[in-house]
């Protein structure tokens, strides 16, 4: 017995407009879940912060320092000044491209550039070799 005209088309549309909610709504959250801070996104090893240098962190957006050997410090990775993410951490400064602003890696203090205040502080974990957001 054949199916009403228009049924396979309705059934195709059906499974096609899921597919589109399917395949905006998976990347949508995906993008809007937040690690929690336990999570290993959010952990490094000492080893990989060079003494007199930093490690970015993408997610979380964390700047990992290591001003002198065995000192750790964490701060925010988004610039004060119009909210860009730093982009690198060289000759004792964590820098923006965006503007130039550059922060001390001791304590997040404004160095140069533009930006009004000093990158916040973010509170870190050692344990062994293990770095994590407190």
């Amino acid at each position: 017995m054949a199916e009403p005209e228009g049924a396979d088309q309705t059934s195709r549309r059906n499974v096609l407009r899921g597919a589109v909610v399917a395949g905006v709504t998976v990347p949508f959250l995906a993008a809007c879940a937040k690690s929690s801070p336990d999570s290993t996104a959010t952990s490094s090893t000492t080893s990989d912060v060079p003494v007199g240098g930093g490690l970015i962190l993408g997610d979380p957006q964390v700047v990992i320092t290591q001003p002198t050997a065995g000192a750790f410090k964490g701060f925010s990775s988004i610039c004060t000044h119009q909210g860009c993410p730093v982009d690198n951490v060289t000759d004792g400064t964590i820098n923006c491209i965006c503007h130039g602003s550059m922060f001390s890696i001791e304590d997040g203090s404004v160095v140069g550039g533009p930006a009004p205040s000093p990158l916040p502080a973010e509170k870190l974990t050692i344990t062994g070799k293990n770095i994590s957001l407190a």
